[in-house]
């Protein structure tokens, strides 16, 4: 605890703008959408499939706009990135609160899931990474935690707005305060960290430097997709965003298998929210010390205990400890495969190797409910369904286990 105390004294600022853009885009996360659905429903006169098609339809449109414009913060100054970010999360919020049709509404969705969910969180967590060399899982674990927080506290602010004002005048709310306020904020916070140089371009960072020929031409992209070590770990990268997303989408399934109500299950969101919050600010101190590909198999294993016990736990009690699992693997995750990449490929291309892996995981985030929907529309029961799950799972395991850990050594340049 005082190691993290005094990191974060000597990094205030820097620290506190990688928490405020993962906090801030949570505005394009779905828990936080979920709350307009309703108003939009109604407003624009949607069938509940019109709507959830058309959010599938932007967020895959999103996942693939990702891969070009998260590759850019590689190649302008990040003060420049962030203003254009910033503006462009304003815009959608501004689009969707003038909404009165249905290609409005996909106009707005595109942009809110581009510039919220995966833009912006993307510009803090790159940031992290690449003016972070020692410490870096902490930096990473610190700037995830901004998303466990907005899960407790967006939402009740959001039921709050839209009661009072309607959701249509929370959005403009929204956008003027992403323009007025946390625009300069950012600015404000990248103006006052010693560490931040701008002079210098993406590609020489200090931790390329040390490696030499790095500044001619260093792994990016190519150099990710030739590795077999990447393909082996992807089953187990996308396992968590993947299931999450299909366990969450299809709750009232699990509901009805478990027996559980609505009202405890948003009672053990508050656990996962915690846990979330606690497991990634522990898994970002254990990865400085044992580096992210020993680390890497062990954010499986809650995600696996999770599925077990939603495929054979039965009771009120197996909810708390399902959330738990959860909030472990989910915190752990952003810290270790943060530092993942900028120790194995370094961190010249790591904006555009951190878009590849975004937009991987986002198009596994739209087809995890979709396939679940299947399966459930075919009456497999909750033991079967979890249960492949956990075989799923375990087999990823395996592969990660065969991937960076068994070989860590970092990529030559290409």
């Amino acid at each position: 605890m005082r190691d993290y105390l005094l990191f974060v004294r000597q990094n205030l600022a820097l620290l506190t703008f990688g928490f405020m853009t993962v906090f801030t885009g949570n505005l394009g996360q779905s828990f936080f959408i979920a709350w307009f659905g309703a108003g939009i429903q109604e407003s624009l006169d949607l069938s509940a499939g019109v709507y959830g098609s058309a959010y599938s339809f932007a967020t895959l449109c999103s996942a693939i706009t990702v891969i070009w414009a998260g590759g850019l913060i590689d190649q302008m100054p990040l003060r420049r990135y962030v203003v254009l970010i910033s503006m462009g999360l304003a815009l959608a919020l501004l689009v969707l609160s003038q909404t009165q049709s249905l290609p409005l509404l996909l106009l707005g969705f595109f942009l809110l899931r581009l510039f919220g969910q995966s833009l912006l969180p993307h510009t803090g967590s790159t940031t992290m990474s690449r003016y972070f060399k020692d410490g870096r899982g902490k930096a990473l674990s610190l700037a995830s935690s901004g998303m466990p927080i907005g899960e407790v506290v967006l939402p009740v602010l959001a039921v709050a707005s839209i009661a009072w004002v309607g959701w249509q005048y929370t959005y403009l709310g929204l956008s003027l305060s992403v323009l007025l306020l946390m625009l300069p904020l950012f600015l404000w916070l990248l103006g006052k960290s010693p560490r931040l140089d701008e002079t210098s371009s993406p590609e020489q960072t200090a931790e390329d430097k040390t490696v030499p020929g790095q500044l001619n031409k260093p792994p990016g992209r190519g150099a990710v997709l030739r590795d077999y070590r990447f393909w082996l770990a992807l089953p187990g990268l996308i396992a968590g965003p993947f299931l999450l997303t299909g366990l969450f989408i299809h709750q009232n399934f699990l509901l009805s298998e478990k027996g559980w109500s609505m009202n405890w299950l948003a009672t053990c969101f508050i656990i996962y929210g915690t846990v979330h919050w606690v497991s990634s600010l522990i898994s970002g101190a254990v990865v400085d010390r044992l580096r992210a590909p020993r680390m890497l198999p062990w954010i499986l294993v809650p995600l696996l205990a999770c599925m077990l016990t939603a495929a054979f736990v039965p009771g009120q009690w197996s909810a708390p400890l399902m959330m738990a699992l959860l909030g472990v693997a989910a915190g752990a995750m952003p810290p270790v495969t943060g530092s993942l990449w900028p120790e194995i490929y370094g961190t010249a291309r790591l904006g555009a190797i951190r878009a590849m892996n975004m937009s991987i995981m986002v198009l596994s985030t739209a087809i995890s409910p979709v396939l679940f929907g299947y399966f459930i529309d075919r009456s497999v029961s909750g033991a079967q369904l979890y249960g492949a799950c956990s075989v799923f799972v375990a087999v990823a395991l395996v592969l990660m286990c065969l991937s960076y850990p068994a070989n860590s050594r970092p990529v030559a340049n290409s």
